[in-house]
């Protein structure tokens, strides 16, 4: 009978390619020293990637404490051997849990590289917290000198690690070709696809629509070619994919305006400025910002680009209630055609093709008025007028707060004064929400003028979308005097009008 019942562990803290080489070096060294002293190796665990500083779970570590509690019929001791306590226990809470459960249990831990650690004894024990002690604090030390680096990085304004995309490392070095810096610099091709992605989403174009041209054209995605442990669903192994969050995000990333941030989501978080050059406009960058961070975008449905009218732009004349589409008509009377219709009831109801038509010939005629611009301009004047009028009505509130603190007035009349006030508030800032300057102007500037009809022709649903919203246009479908044909009299087209108002 083996002298010993052995069950090894390894641990490593970063495998950010998932290679496995240290853990399975860890239990080839576990092993063989398992073999030389005389053990019967019972079971083999390890955890790949798990930092001793993060409290990330350990599933094989959970189960090795499982196997080692369960019976022990043959009455074999039983060690943990792994080759250094510091992949055992990665903290305080962690190492007094294991000596306690190692005193019930009868374990010994056996580092391959140190000393015996007999937990069946007090002097085993206390070896085992001051050898800990020293392990913890060797981690912790080891945990602050990194957060310093990475505070003076960031201070400094570079990069952690590699240059971001958009941007390619160069290395400065001494006269005897040691490197003693580096610094980011652009890369004209990736900051060119940069500047791309930001230009389209601003021209109108969806995060779906440049996922899928830059995947059709073959631009290799961020970090492509890099093996990585872990794939999104639908990636190729070398990453050559983007995905529309990718995109997204490499829309939004302050770096694009030379920004880097500092412990990002955390509650110190900090914008610091970078040491690359900019790549990206500060306006463009803001505007595209506001566009992707609109909370309306995730209301919408997948099919709400694939028609003019839907999901907002238009409306029912006698309900006020959004339009649908819907397939209408008979096939033994002729065929069916796309009808937009009032989701709600069913108030109206109007070919799609006519609409548009009309909504295409009244834009165009919009779009080539020399005074067009002037109604982006009200639309801000209406935004200030807004916010002003809120402002107020919270002044009027804050008042009566204060007229209630000095015993002037009762809670009862401040409860009324402000549920009478606070509808008023909200509604202001509803509509001042909707005169917000659009993120699309350099396609609203590019739309106008004597070229308004074949630019338009041109333009993508979406693109068409982006300009009417910016314009604050309505459409409203009235109800149709009875008989054959189009009435366009029943279709209302509305921009906003000068003073911002629709």
């Amino acid at each position: 009978m083996a002298a010993f019942e052995d069950y090894l562990y390894a641990r490593i803290s970063q495998d950010e390619l998932g290679l496995e080489k240290g853990v399975t070096r860890q239990l080839r060294e576990a092993r063989e020293y398992s073999e030389k002293t005389g053990g019967m190796v019972a079971g083999e665990y390890s955890d790949n990637d798990i930092s001793a500083t993060e409290a990330a779970p350990r599933p094989d570590f959970e189960r090795l404490l499982a196997a080692l509690a369960a019976p022990n019929p043959d009455g074999v001791q039983r060690r943990i051997v792994a080759v250094h306590t510091s992949r055992v226990w990665r903290n305080r809470v962690e190492r007094a849990h294991g000596i306690e459960l190692g005193r019930r249990l009868n374990l010994i831990v056996k580092p391959v590289n140190g000393v015996e650690l007999d937990l069946r004894t007090a002097q085993g024990r206390m070896l085992a917290e001051m050898l800990g002690a020293q392990d913890t604090g060797e981690s912790e030390t080891k945990a602050e000198r990194i957060q310093s680096a990475a505070r003076e990085r960031a201070e400094e304004g570079r990069a952690n690690a590699y240059a971001l995309y958009g941007w390619r490392r160069v290395y400065e070095h001494d006269d005897r070709g040691r490197v003693i810096g580096s610094r980011d610099e652009e890369d004209p091709a990736q900051a060119d696809v940069v500047r791309e992605i930001v230009a389209r989403l601003l021209a109108g174009d969806t995060l779906k629509g440049v996922t899928d041209d830059l995947n059709r054209r073959g631009v290799p995605a961020p970090r492509a070619g890099w093996v990585r442990k872990g794939r999104a669903k639908g990636q190729t192994p070398d990453g050559q994919l983007w995905s529309n969050t990718s995109v997204k995000k490499m829309a939004i990333r302050p770096a694009n305006i030379g920004l880097r941030i500092f412990h990002r989501g955390r509650p110190d978080e900090e914008m610091l400025p970078a040491r690359w050059p900019k790549i990206v406009n500060p306006d463009d960058h803001e505007r595209v910002v506001a566009l992707l961070s609109d909370p309306a975008r995730g209301q919408l449905k997948p099919a709400a680009r694939s028609h003019l009218l839907t999901w907002g732009v238009g409306e029912c004349g006698v309900c006020g209630a959004h339009l649908r589409t819907a397939w209408k008509g008979s096939q033994k009377w002729g065929r069916k055609q796309i009808l937009y219709l009032c989701e709600k009831s069913g108030c109206v109801g109007r070919n799609e093709a006519n609409v548009d038509a009309r909504v295409d010939a009244v834009m165009v005629a919009l779009l080539s008025r020399p005074d067009v611009l002037g109604l982006l301009e009200g639309s801000q004047s209406r935004q200030v007028e807004l916010l002003s009028r809120a402002e107020a009505l919270r002044a009027r509130m804050a008042s009566a707060a204060a007229a209630f603190a000095e015993g002037e007035m009762t809670a009862e009349q401040v409860r009324i004064i402000n549920g009478r006030l606070r509808p008023q508030i909200e509604a202001a800032e509803t509509e001042a929400r909707q005169h917000q300057p659009s993120p699309h102007l350099t396609l609203v500037v590019a739309s106008v003028g004597e070229q308004a009809a074949q630019r338009w022709a041109g333009y993508t649903v979406n693109q068409k979308r982006a300009i009417m919203e910016a314009f604050g246009v309505r459409v409203i479908i009235d109800r149709a005097k009875k008989g054959p044909g189009f009435d366009p009299q029943s279709v209302r087209i509305i921009p906003r009008s000068p003073d911002g108002a629709n």
